[in-house]
């Protein structure tokens, strides 16, 4: 079977896009693992289908690079808003939905192959910090850590502890590093599923953020460096909630191609 895709990225943080509104493509963990890995298939953190939806402007299903149906993705959410404009599906405003409900988005800019977009991302319920982190779900789990000279540390293994730490048992947490400086938010983020660092993660800049915000009273917004670039978080804090809560940062549309599977 021959499928076309698209490929995006936002910060980095990369995805194989695929319009199935028309054709049936095989869901297979195998496959998709395939066409996610960067030797032998596309390449990608992740891959993303865009299908109908009854209510809203489409659905977004999205698979990690091991192949599995996973948790909301923010930047994911960006890019597939990107993917819908070069479809004809939307202008510049959409409402879809995901996994963890319906999102609002709109791109605010596009020059080129190159967009800014904001993207609604679901409420979040506020938690406190103890002396090993934060824990806050934004859509996909996370787990926050404040840790000093951040670039230096061996994500990998650093990460990989904490995210198979029977404290997230069954499912596991994303974990998210991060050092505050006086203009933005340092961060960096060891993605499940991908099970490595990635250079930007959605809802991890997400959950870094309002962490950050309850540790030190913000109002918001932060500003969030990730490894792949700068996104900036804004939100409304209502009692014990974070509302109105949106992402923004750039987005980028990298090739079109089409595949055997």
């Amino acid at each position: 079977m021959r499928i076309e895709f698209e490929k995006y990225h936002g910060t980095g943080n990369d995805f194989i896009m695929i319009d199935i509104r028309g054709q049936t493509i095989p869901q297979s963990p195998d496959i998709i693992a395939q066409l996610c890995e960067r030797r032998f298939g596309i390449g990608a953190d992740g891959l993303i289908m865009l299908g109908t939806s009854a209510k809203n402007d489409f659905s977004m299903r999205y698979f990690n690079a091991d192949g599995h149906e996973s948790s909301m993705c923010g930047n994911g959410g960006r890019c597939i808003t990107a993917f819908a404009q070069r479809l004809g599906v939307i202008r510049k405003e959409a409402t879809f939905e995901a996994v963890d409900g319906m999102h609002r988005a709109n791109i605010l800019s596009q020059t080129g192959n190159l967009y800014e977009v904001s993207l609604q991302m679901a409420d979040v319920k506020a938690s406190s910090w103890n002396e090993e982190g934060i824990f806050l779900d934004t859509g996909s789990p996370h787990f926050i850590q404040i840790r000093e000279d951040i670039d230096n540390i061996d994500i990998n293994y650093e990460g990989r502890k904490l995210r198979n730490s029977p404290m997230f048992s069954p499912g596991g947490t994303n974990v998210d590093f991060i050092e505050g400086s006086d203009d933005f938010l340092h961060i960096r983020t060891y993605e499940r599923g991908v099970e490595a660092e990635t250079l930007s993660c959605g809802t991890g800049v997400t959950a870094a953020a309002i962490g950050w915000a309850i540790k030190n009273g913000l109002d918001g917004p932060v500003k969030v460096k990730a490894r792949g670039g700068m996104l900036e978080v804004s939100f409304n804090k209502n009692g014990n909630h974070f509302e109105h809560v949106y992402l923004q940062g750039p987005v980028a549309y990298v090739f079109s191609g089409n595949i055997d599977i």
